[in-house]
């Protein structure tokens, strides 16, 4: 046995290997020793292996989704090797002690899970493959749980982005690949090789080209077949259900960066959970197909504006009619998850259950289809939608008549037929019914003879039918002429056989085994029956998908008082009365009231620089105006009395950072990378926030920072820019910057107490307010006092001096000057600097360090 289980622990690779044995799923040596930990279960040895004791532990078959769910999601992988035969099957092929032929029949892991237990429902679970080939870059990604697969080509500089997008369960790259870093496995180069793709794509899909599904790249056969690939190997030359691949580019989408992603919260918060993030503010969805539908939205906001308005209009659709949107959203709440009801049957773990959700899905579907066939005024998006709601008559009519009103998911047992569908099953099943009406008579009538009032018939997989009585009455049972056969005894039972019950059994048994084998045949036809019709079914579950995010949609934007956004081909931003979702729901929950604001970009005013005290709001205005534009290009209404928006191609935000210290970068130098991506490649259709930039520096350094990338903003990428600082010498670029205007957010003191009034005005901050910030927090009166005494001494010497930048034409000239005097006047640093360490011979090395100490001991 051990000789078996690492001829097939060596095919699992650097996977877990679950080895079925018996009911339980075992695990060995070191794979025991990690799955013990993980799943918190006893860890034991038997037998010996090069002299030492094998570790091992094990998890019931019937609950093995549940720890399976839990070692992936730990990060690991795990290879499932199944007995592929039956025991009587092993001994007629190699005698009594013959070993149960095991293979590994599927390969788990975090991207390729189809088990209800295993997924979020409100989720999408993506597995994404990376492909490279004559310079150009491709993503494909797959949701194997419902056949969903793209194909999207991307310039190089976005890669990251899009992989921040999809956030994949599981991202794979050749081994030769540039983005390694971005990967969580690699995987041959053979995979990855475009020619190798496209035959595997056109076998895949059963055609002799595929200019129908569009024009893919090298680069685009490369990923697509590398992915294909990965799925094959896992799933063991079963490969799940894939709808044909849509393929789109990157620019189809505004570009979002994963800072971007991180720094707003669109789908996940900072927690890493969905709860805070934009998308749970805004989920009002009832099915799972449609909360996936909704994140996949939020998170690819269009950059199509006649695919927008086509949204728009839906939405529009059910905001206007409060019964049409809450009948629609009755229908839909009823329904099951069809798409990933198919992508279990599809992957051949289908259950009777997911055939009835099938039955019930589709019925469903078709209903509401006559409900919305009968509106007279049909959006173009919907008049769309409803088509695909139909055509499933003949499925529903055959899985209707087929299945009992609640099927089981264990197939096993049988019982998901209904009566009726099948005159000889319904026989077989009379039969078996009789049977044990029969064994029922034979206990009354043993019990009778012999006096024995707890006699009982049992049954188990061992003895079948069989006689059972207590040991104390076993001995008249004995007798050779009782007429009763000794099977076994057992502590306080003793059990027996009889001809007429052998005889009974024999049927009941018969019955049942050919009524078992009647239902799995007739379970094989209606899964084929399905199957064929796969493709019309994901199209409907795609429908439905969509309508109910409209109405989810519709419903938002009734209870928050949303608006429709009125988009225009310039580049423009005008919203009144402007809110944050998310932080408008939280000060609600407190019983406050959230305070809204205007925001105007135009060419004469694209780019604002805003100032005020820390907690006056600053950094949740620039995040609304991005999350405005991240819904509206979603095809949602957003949070404002009204809004004007031109298309936003690109969205950065350079809001708080922190140490990225897993790649040794600081705050500070994680705020000048992203600073750096969006200098780089913000356009004149861009939209950017900037927060406090050239604050994790010095005084000098980080105001001519600041300075230069106002300047640059301004000059060179001409986007649409909220930029918030306390630098208030940034003002005066108000002189030299046409379009650049002041704003800030309002406070007041009143009777030595800050009171923020979240209120954006224009002009400049009359000042910072930090200490009466400081105070809010708690700081000590001592330390509160001493402050302000240090701030009115550096007040007096800015008003003695003219100011710190007064007179000054090039702050970022004067701010080098002073850091060349700075290090003129410092020569450890001056020595520091020169200094070419790999330059130096051990004896210079020496030398260096006994100066460099004398240095520091002057400091």
């Amino acid at each position: 046995m051990m000789q078996q289980y690492l001829a097939l622990k060596a095919e699992a690779e650097d996977c877990l290997l679950f080895y079925r044995m018996g009911d339980f799923f075992e695990l060995f040596f070191d794979d025991a020793k990690v799955a013990s930990a993980v799943l918190d279960i006893a860890l034991t040895a038997r037998g010996e292996h090069d002299g030492d004791r094998i570790p091992m532990c094990g998890v019931p078959a019937h609950a093995m989704e549940g720890y399976l769910a839990r070692l992936i999601k730990a990060g690991h992988r795990v290879a499932i090797a199944d007995q592929v035969e039956t025991p009587e099957q092993a001994k007629k092929r190699g005698g009594s002690k013959a070993l149960v032929a095991r293979a590994v029949i599927r390969v788990v892991t975090a991207g390729t899970l189809t088990e209800e237990a295993l997924l979020d429902s409100r989720s999408a679970n993506w597995c994404a493959a990376i492909g490279e080939a004559g310079g150009q870059v491709a993503i494909a990604c797959a949701d194997v749980s419902t056949g969903r697969f793209e194909v999207v080509e991307s310039d190089a500089d976005r890669v990251g982005a899009e992989v921040a997008r999809l956030n994949p369960a599981e991202t794979i790259v050749s081994e030769a690949s540039s983005f390694a870093e971005l990967s969580t496995l690699q995987r041959p180069r053979i995979d990855f090789d475009s020619g190798a793709g496209e035959a595997r794509l056109k076998s895949l899909f059963g055609v002799a080209t595929l200019d129908g599904f569009g024009q893919f790249s090298r680069a685009a056969l490369a990923a697509a077949g590398g992915l294909a690939a990965y799925l094959e190997h896992n799933a063991r030359g079963s490969l799940p259900f894939l709808r044909p691949p849509r393929i789109t580019r990157t620019d189809a989408c505004m570009a979002i960066d994963a800072a971007t992603r991180e720094s707003l919260e669109l789908t996940i918060s900072s927690s890493g959970t969905r709860k805070g993030s934009l998308l749970d503010s805004v989920d009002r969805t009832v099915t799972g197909a449609g909360a996936r539908l909704l994140g996949s939205d939020i998170a690819a906001p269009l950059m199509d504006k006649a695919a927008i308005e086509a949204r728009l209009d839906l939405v529009r659709r059910f905001a206007d009619d409060s019964g049409l949107r809450d009948m629609v959203r009755g229908q839909l709440r009823a329904l099951p998850d069809i798409g990933r009801a198919l992508g279990r049957i599809a992957a051949g773990r289908g259950s009777p259950r997911d055939l009835g959700q099938l039955r019930d899905g589709l019925d469903g579907a078709w209903r509401l289809a006559e409900r919305l066939s009968t509106l007279a005024d049909k959006p173009a998006l919907l008049a769309g939608l409803v088509p695909q709601l139909q055509g499933h008559g003949a499925l529903i009519d055959l899985l209707s008549r087929a299945l009992v009103p609640e099927p089981p998911i264990d197939a096993d047992k049988g019982g998901y037929i209904a009566e009726g569908y099948d005159a000889a099953l319904d026989d077989l099943r009379d039969a078996g019914a009789g049977g044990r009406r029969v064994i029922a008579s034979l206990e009354a009538d043993y019990r009778a003879r012999t006096g024995i009032a707890s006699l009982k018939i049992r049954h188990n997989g061992v003895l079948g039918y069989h006689i059972e009585v207590p040991a104390r009455n076993a001995d008249p049972l004995m007798k050779q002429d009782s007429g009763f056969t000794h099977r076994q005894t057992l502590a306080g039972v003793v059990r027996f056989n009889a001809p007429d019950l052998h005889e009974a059994a024999l049927k009941v048994t018969q019955a049942g085994a050919h009524a078992l084998a009647a239902e799995a045949a007739h379970l094989e036809e209606l899964t084929t029956q399905a199957l064929d019709r796969r493709e019309p079914i994901a199209a409907t579950a795609d429908a439905l998908a969509r309508i109910d995010v409209a109405a989810a949609l519709a419903e938002r934007a009734i209870e928050g008082g949303w608006t429709r956004p009125s988009l225009v081909d310039h580049a423009c931003f005008e919203v009144e009365g402007g809110r944050h979702p998310v932080v408008e729901d939280a000060v609600a929950r407190s019983g406050a009231r959230f305070v809204a604001n205007d925001c105007t970009l135009s060419e004469a005013s694209r780019l604002w620089l805003v100032t005020g005290p820390n907690m006056g709001g600053k950094s949740t205005f620039l995040r609304q105006n991005a999350l405005i534009a991240v819904l509206a290009q979603a095809g949602s209404y957003v949070p404002a009395a009204r809004a004007t928006l031109g298309l936003v191609d690109r969205l950065f935000s350079r809001v708080g950072a922190s140490d990225n210290l897993a790649r040794g970068r600081s705050t500070f130098m994680v705020e000048m990378v992203e600073t750096a991506t969006i200098l780089a490649q913000a356009t004149p259709r861009s939209f950017v926030i900037l927060d406090e930039v050239g604050r994790g520096t010095s005084t000098y350094d980080g105001l001519a920072i600041a300075w230069a990338v106002v300047e640059a903003i301004h000059e060179d990428n001409r986007c649409r820019c909220l930029f918030a600082t306390h630098y208030h010498e940034l003002t005066r670029l108000a002189e030299r910057c046409d379009a650049l205007t002041l704003h800030h957010v309002r406070a007041r003191e009143w009777k030595g107490d800050l009171v923020l009034l979240h209120e954006v005005a224009e002009g400049p901050a009359d000042r910072s307010y930090g200490i009466a910030v400081a105070r809010l927090a708690g700081l000590p009166p001592i330390t509160i006092k001493r402050a302000k005494a240090v701030l009115d001494k550096l007040e007096a010497g800015r008003a003695k001096t003219g100011g710190l930048a007064a007179g000054l034409d090039d702050l970022p000239l004067f701010a080098a000057t002073m850091e060349a005097e700075e290090a003129a006047a410092d020569p450890l640093r001056t020595e520091l600097e020169a200094l070419d360490v790999d330059a130096l011979t051990p004896r210079e090395a020496l030398e260096s360090l006994y100066r460099l100490k004398a240095l520091a001991n002057q400091a």
